[in-house]
């Protein structure tokens, strides 16, 4: 199917003009004689006749009768049908060549997740054993051991400082190792050195049940009966901040059911708490955190680049998608009805920083100078192209060889030398190779016609893929946006989504804050409670950015 010789050619090659003699196969003229022209016409009609057949193979229902009164139909009928049949197996050939293209794109050269991967048989990891066992002698680590290798950062856990612990207990030997001689209780007494061994233990969890009596007073003048009121601070709700708190963490970050939040209540509270309860407390932290989370989209937008990415999402089995817009330090989540370029304008709106984003054709209308385009999707579409045929293979293998140096030049500049200067010298070599090989691949022909609408995108898009280059906060991938996406998406598996308008509110709020408490390396537990907290008090809401 991958031939470049035409489609009949391939089942009929073997037929020839007749040839009388040696001057007709030079190539000069002579006069056919009748018998010659019987033998033709029955080699022409043999010759459509297996044409006819192919179809049965291919398309199937055709008998030799019908396939004898096409030829007897005369010249331009059988023209035509060929023609038609030949346009019809390069129909067949495109649909089988797109099916084989599917068949073998994987998480390395599509937007499919690692878990969708088919499993490899017992051949095929012996074979990458034993390539990477060739690739560790190529580079001197023939004797690495697995684990942790010498000489790098440990990751112990450090002794407390004394005015830390709660609770010191001193051991001493009972007897003398050597001669068995009982130590007496005047002997064990503290010395200088010691060793130490510290034991970290939850106290038994319990929660702390309050009851708030509101009293009523007779006014002896008027005598008027009136009732206390409860504080600002404890509200009507029957949760105090920390337990809703930790009722809303097991949700949003650790994406615990409602009905696993009640369970683990009960088992590790001592409190009843029913499904209704704990979406009621949900709903209370979503109003909570409204403030927050319009607060955290204008600081994100003040930003002088930001990641933009989307992904699919279900309410009440309907379709939805949640957009992100991240930064190094916050991450922003919004749920939509639709994943268009309107529902992109409306979550950056006149955004006058550099987006980073994938190719889709959302973001096409952005200025090249103003974005830059992610080169992780480069590096997967160079390798899907790798797989294919022809000079779509020759493309692609040497353009996976281009990003892997594009990010190799970066790593440097991240880890090593810091110099912007020489991170561009080393890109300008290769963006020359790169244009050279996208030109070549852009012009309308057969033997391009797979990769060259992928050509064509880049040099569209050209002054975006170097964006990283010449301004500093700008990365070459959309990573921060794909791996803030990651836990929602989880998120979004083990709940099938949400099932109301507040639960898209809450989903978004929540996913917001507990995402970038992570980046900040900040406890959401902590923050919820003091948010809840305030909330209740009506006093303003501490921000979720730095």
């Amino acid at each position: 199917m991958g031939s470049d010789k035409p489609v009949l050619s391939r089942y009929f090659g073997h037929i020839r003009p007749e040839c009388s003699n040696a001057s007709h196969a030079r190539g000069r003229w002579f006069e056919p004689s009748r018998a010659h022209l019987q033998n033709r016409n029955r080699s022409v009609r043999g010759a459509i006749t297996r044409i006819c057949l192919v179809i049965r193979r291919i398309l199937g229902g055709m008998e030799r009768a019908e396939a004898e009164a096409i030829y007897d139909a005369g010249r331009g009928v059988c023209v035509r049908f060929i023609l038609d049949l030949a346009a019809r197996v390069e129909q067949v050939e495109e649909r089988l060549r797109r099916l084989e293209e599917q068949a073998r794109q994987d998480s390395r050269t599509s937007s499919r997740p690692p878990s969708s991967d088919p499993p490899k048989s017992r051949a095929q990891r012996r074979a990458e054993a034993r390539a990477k066992a060739k690739e560790l002698m190529r580079s001197g680590g023939a004797g690495r051991k697995a684990g942790g290798q010498s000489g790098h950062s440990g990751a112990g856990r450090e002794l407390r400082p004394e005015d830390q612990i709660d609770e010191i207990v001193d051991h001493y030997p009972d007897a003398c190792g050597g001669c068995g001689r009982e130590f007496p209780c005047q002997e064990r007494q503290p010395k200088r050195r010691f060793g130490r061994h510290q034991v970290c233990e939850l106290p038994p969890i319990s929660v702390i049940w309050t009851e708030h009596r509101t009293h009523q007073l007779r006014c002896r003048g008027c005598r008027a009966r009136t009732s206390a009121r409860l504080p600002k601070e404890i509200g009507a709700c029957a949760f105090g901040p920390r337990l809703q708190a930790a009722v809303v963490t097991l949700t949003a970050r650790h994406r615990v059911s409602r009905r696993g939040i009640s369970e683990l209540a009960r088992d590790l509270f001592g409190v009843t708490l029913s499904t209704g309860s704990a979406d009621a407390i949900c709903q209370r932290a979503s109003e909570a955190l409204a403030g927050p989370h319009l607060q955290l989209q204008d600081w994100i937008l003040d930003q002088g680049s930001v990641h933009v990415d989307e992904t699919g999402w279900r309410t009440s089995g309907e379709g939805r998608a949640l957009w992100t817009a991240t930064t190094q330090g916050a991450a922003f989540f919004q749920i939509a009805a639709h994943c268009n370029r309107a529902q992109f304008n409306a979550l950056i709106g006149p955004y006058p920083g550099i987006v980073v984003s994938d190719r889709w054709n959302g973001y096409s209308h952005l200025d090249p100078h103003q974005r830059q385009v992610c080169w992780s999707h480069l590096q997967r579409d160079f390798r899907r192209h790798a797989d294919g045929l022809g000079e779509q293979k020759t493309f692609g293998e040497a353009g996976v060889p281009l990003a892997n140096q594009v990010f190799t030049a970066w790593r440097a500049y991240q880890h090593e030398h810091h110099d912007r200067q020489r991170l561009q010298a080393e890109i300008a070599p290769l963006q020359t190779d790169l244009r050279k090989l996208l030109e070549d691949a852009s012009p309308k022909s057969r033997r391009t016609r797979w990769h060259r609408q992928f050509a064509n995108n880049l040099l569209k898009v050209w002054p975006a893929l170097w964006t990283f280059t010449t301004i500093d906060g700008v990365e070459p991938t959309n990573n921060p946006a794909e791996r803030a996406l990651r836990g929602p998406v989880i998120h979004r598996k083990l709940s099938l989504g949400t099932q109301s308008d507040n639960g898209e509110r809450f989903a978004e709020r929540a996913l917001s804050a507990a995402v970038t408490c992570r980046m900040q390396h900040r406890s959401f537990y902590t923050y919820l409670s003091e948010l809840l907290a305030t909330h209740t008090r009506g006093d303003p809401f501490p921000a979720l950015t730095c």
